[in-house]
């Protein structure tokens, strides 16, 4: 099992950021533009955290290199069931440089949407702060 996995299932946001390269880009299913950098993805990454409710991870796919990761998960957020992927990309270092969430369905992508951009504010906070 990856680390970022782990980190991401014992729900310990310091492990998950540790795992960022500085230079990550973050690719989010909800918006337009991608974020860069490692403040804003681990304040995002939080974010989610608040909001998604009963995040498993159902499979782990693996490029032969170890460069390339899917994580497929199940969640709940506003009652919708959500299905998605984390894509992960590592740099030399062992680091994620670049992280893409995809969901489906639909409706369970507009819950997400609503969600975490009531989650905006604290997001731009913990972000700044950091």
């Amino acid at each position: 099992m990856h680390p970022f996995r782990t980190a991401v299932e014992n729900r310990d946001a310091a492990a998950i950021e540790a795992q960022l390269a500085e230079n990550v880009v973050f690719t989010s299913p909800v918006a337009f533009r991608p974020y860069a950098g490692k403040a804003v993805t681990a304040a995002i990454l939080r974010g989610v955290m608040r909001v998604f409710e009963d995040f498993t991870y159902v499979r782990e796919i693996a490029d032969a290199g170890g460069r390339d990761h899917a994580l497929v998960f199940t969640a709940t957020v506003g009652g919708r069931t959500v299905q998605g992927c984390d894509l992960l990309h590592f740099d030399e270092e062992g680091k994620i440089d670049d992280f893409t969430v995809m969901v489906r369905p639909l409706s369970a992508a507009q819950a997400l949407a609503e969600a975490m951009g009531a989650q905006f504010e604290q997001i731009a906070k913990e972000a700044a702060e950091a």
